[in-house]
């Protein structure tokens, strides 16, 4: 068994409108890859935001008293902390330079996922840029996932990831915030290991061990290649959902 992770050359800037699935299978092309049945697509989730829209000057934001007063705790620009308001369910912790929302999409994460880096284009000034996260990332999962199956043919698989931190540890890593096709998890209940003792909690999560294995091929700074054709992938695909991964809030000990 061999798992086979090829980041995908050439990938051009996006901006947006752009047609996504053109881009990949254009890319594909590129890196001399034919799909076959059980490939996976991990995208980074910057290109599906731009494609979609999602920039934001902050030049346009009006900051409302509650974010100003917020902004003032964490000593962050008030007009992000505006986004962040409307990007999220409720604000679970603020301290010197961190904002940790519950997001809309479900999850707990520092600063609503809204991102600086690798946002502004040619003639605009980086700071005043900001992407949000998509709006419905599994949507677009399925959407792209659709496309390129009906392009090529094969059953596939499609992932959006994004870099958070975790409760435990320091350091960033790739997980999936959108999925179409790829199992979020794998009940391991049941199996027996190798002296035959039968596993009593062991769930793994899947989507986001891939998603993490393809954010080293990705990189996290200027290294532009935001798209990884994955081979190899140890479990059948099925659809599943981002909601299956999030810890019910009873069960969540940081909150």
């Amino acid at each position: 068994m061999s798992l086979v992770l090829t980041p995908l050359k050439g990938v051009p800037l996006i901006r947006p409108g752009d047609n996504l699935p053109e881009v990949i299978l254009n890319s594909l092309t590129m890196n001399a890859i034919d799909l076959v049945d059980g490939d996976i697509l991990v995208l980074g989730q910057k290109i599906v935001s731009k494609a979609e829209g999602r920039i934001v000057n902050l030049a346009s934001v009006s900051p409302s008293p509650q974010a100003k007063v917020i902004a003032r705790q964490a000593e962050k620009d008030p007009r992000l902390v505006e986004l962040m308001l409307g990007e999220s369910r409720k604000i679970l912790r603020v301290r010197e330079g961190t904002i940790i929302v519950e997001h809309k999409l479900g999850f707990i994460c520092a600063n609503a996922g809204i991102d600086h880096s690798n946002v502004a284009g040619p003639g605009t000034t980086g700071e005043e840029q900001v992407l949000l996260l998509p709006r419905d990332p599994e949507r677009s999962a399925r959407e792209i996932r659709s496309a390129l199956e009906q392009r090529s043919g094969k059953r596939l698989g499609l992932l959006i990831n994004d870099s958070h931190g975790r409760a435990w540890r320091l350091g960033t890593v790739g997980i999936s915030v959108g999925l179409s096709g790829v199992p979020p998890l794998v009940d391991e209940r049941g199996w027996l290991d190798l002296f035959g003792y039968r596993l009593r909690v062991t769930v793994v999560g899947v989507a986001d061990e891939l998603a993490a294995a393809a954010s080293l091929m990705m990189g996290q700074a200027s290294e532009g290649t935001p798209i990884v054709h994955a081979r190899g992938f140890p479990y059948p695909l099925r659809d599943g959902t981002l909601s299956e991964m999030i810890r019910p809030e009873a069960e969540d000990l940081f909150r």
